[in-house]
């Protein structure tokens, strides 16, 4: 038994705005990713792989907000954030605002199996990235003509402005029984002072417990972060023993938005299941079993 979830990031735009030439390439830059997690968690690898993988094949691809596709700050940077958790063991590893790296997930993934710390930040991490000769890329890498543009709107407006797709992750169970989550971002248009969100925070935007759960979250952080909301999946089904569709739905629908945030996360738990539940517009997704069952949505619906 196995089963593998990921997501693009959510955003809350008119549904009209999305022609279905884009809606076809988005579905197929989502399978692409399913598929590439799926298939490592086919051959008896662990989740903790499989949604490494999933995550750089969405970090690589520009349509998405994270790393190659990420966003620009103020300054006209690209700052990173990444992090990943083993729900066997609890170890994580997680970086934020680090700069070039191709892959920040594979940074993340490497202080939580080359170092005894969990997160690292901006030039500690990227001294310690080049200590373990992580890819780097230069800047022209990471220039997305749609995204500076949305800078540009963001400047204008003068405002931190959510207006394009935010974060990515995969969540996922394997056929020995062990859970893992990852999660990577850009952060958002013109963002400033080094803000970080909830992607890299362990408990915040994501979190895998072999007891329960793994999650990957996305939308506005700040909100995410307040609620802790991925751990606080894990305890509404630990400690007071909800499902994981009503561990999700209480978090995303209630304590999420009923303080105002939009976004939304994906889950799997220890039993294979899987949900994708967000509370605004849109949420790039997929999942799929062992069974072969399985889904690829944007649309909230």
């Amino acid at each position: 038994m196995f089963t593998i979830a990921i997501h693009g990031g959510s955003c809350w735009i008119d549904p009209s705005e999305v022609s279905s030439d884009m809606e076809q390439v988005f579905h197929e830059a989502l399978n692409e990713a399913l598929t590439a997690g799926y298939d490592i968690l086919a051959k008896g690898d662990t989740a903790l792989a499989a949604v490494e993988r999933a995550v750089v094949v969405l970090e690589d691809n520009p349509l998405f907000n994270a790393a190659r596709g990420a966003s620009f700050t103020h300054n006209e940077e690209h700052e990173l954030d990444a992090a990943i958790m083993c729900g066997k063991t609890l170890k994580a590893g997680s970086v934020a605002g680090v700069r070039n790296i191709r892959n920040p997930i594979v940074l993340a993934k490497t202080v939580m199996e080359k170092t005894q710390n969990v997160l690292l930040i901006r030039d500690g991490a990227e001294a310690f990235a080049r200590e373990q000769g992580i890819q780097f890329e230069e800047n022209s890498y990471f220039y997305n003509e749609d995204r500076y543009r949305e800078l540009q709107k963001a400047k204008q407006a003068d405002c931190n402005c959510n207006v394009g797709k935010g974060t990515v992750g995969a969540v996922a169970l394997d056929s020995h029984g062990n859970l893992a989550a990852a999660t990577s971002t850009g952060g958002f248009p013109n963002k400033k002072y080094g803000r970080v969100g909830d992607s890299p925070i362990i408990g915040s935007g994501t979190y895998a417990n072999n007891q329960a759960c793994a999650i990957s979250c996305t939308g506005e952080g700040e909100y995410f972060l307040r609620a802790v909301a991925a751990y606080d999946v894990y305890c509404l089904m630990e400690y007071k023993g909800l499902s994981l569709r009503e561990a999700c739905e209480l978090v995303v629908q209630e304590k999420i938005k009923n303080t105002g945030g939009k976004g939304g996360l994906i889950a799997v738990d220890c039993h294979g299941n899987a949900e994708m539940v967000v509370n605004c517009d849109v949420l790039f997704r997929a999942w799929k079993n062992h069974r072969g069952e399985g889904s690829v949505g944007i649309f909230n619906s």
